[in-house]
């Protein structure tokens, strides 16, 4: 599997989201192939701002870094900054 939804910069990685708000539960479900970004499903409405936060808390817990919403504020497809490098994220993730 390619890890087109990740770019590496010199203080962490960037990580490239499709965001499915309104789910049952907060998952991780594969990468979106044809956008090339992770698809990350979320319970939060998209409303208020809810979702984003949600997704930020979401990926820190799973990738156990800090991280920060840096495109897509409200857009489905949103650019996060992680300071982990693209090979620790990877683990973390199981690609």
């Amino acid at each position: 599997m390619s890890a087109k939804f990740l770019k590496e910069t010199k203080e962490g990685t960037i990580l490239l989201v499709y965001v499915q708000p309104n789910a049952k539960r907060n998952e991780i479900e594969g990468v979106d192939e044809w956008r090339g970004r992770l698809k990350v499903k979320i319970k939060a409405p998209p409303v208020g701002g809810k979702a984003n936060k949600e997704l930020v808390k979401f990926l820190s817990k799973v990738l156990g870094a800090e991280v920060e919403l840096v495109r897509g504020e409200t857009s489905r497809e949103k650019d996060l900054f992680v300071r982990l490098d693209v090979k620790d994220i990877k683990e973390r993730l199981g690609f």
